[in-house]
């Protein structure tokens, strides 16, 4: 005899194959994009075996961000395999208004690529995957080149290394703020 909630649970279980489920959806805290997909083949003894590259971005638009590129036999399991990679290598993006704290310029491999902070309201002035690398770190204010290399993978990994390379710097504090502090420690060395 099949219940109303026997028909429920089965619904629910339809085709998950031993999964939860859980690990398909990702992580609501950070949004992705896919830079690349390409079909690529491999020659074995019986022929070519086709597969996908896909190469994706993640990012919590707060200066959280990870790249990845992973294979699969087909589009959604290659995206899936990079994003679960991608969420591995997450790099911290340290932010200063908006926007990044110094100019940086980096080479990897063909790929040249020129970051350069921006004042509020400029916006994000970049090309190609760049641009979605610095979207999803959540950079508002920047500027960007690319200088070499039209190779989306390569410009996504000389970004992510252009981060690594940027330098956390203190806020400045007001010199009205240190004469404030000055002025407290000075009665407490008269009273000695």
């Amino acid at each position: 005899m099949v219940t109303k909630d026997n028909k429920d649970n089965k619904k629910m279980n339809k085709g998950s194959r031993g999964r939860s489920g859980s690990d398909r959806n990702i992580d609501k805290e950070f949004d992705q994009a896919i830079i690349d997909i390409a079909r690529v083949t491999r020659v074995m003894a019986g022929g070519k075996r086709m597969r996908f590259r896909a190469c994706v971005v993640i990012g919590d638009r707060h200066g959280k961000v990870g790249s990845a590129v992973a294979k699969g036999a087909d589009v959604t399991m290659a995206v899936n395999k990079a994003v679960v990679k991608a969420k591995k290598d997450m790099i911290i993006v340290p932010l200063i208004n908006e926007t990044i704290p110094h100019r940086v310029d980096v080479k990897l491999g063909a790929a040249k690529i020129l970051l350069k902070p921006a004042p509020k309201g400029t916006g994000i002035i970049a090309g190609g995957a760049v641009r979605m690398v610095l979207d999803l770190a959540g950079v508002s204010n920047v500027v960007a080149k690319i200088l070499g290399t039209n190779n989306k993978i390569n410009n996504v990994k000389a970004t992510i290394k252009a981060f690594k390379m940027l330098k956390r710097v203190e806020p400045k504090i007001l010199p009205e703020v240190k004469e404030i502090k000055k002025e407290e420690k000075i009665p407490d060395s008269n009273k000695k």
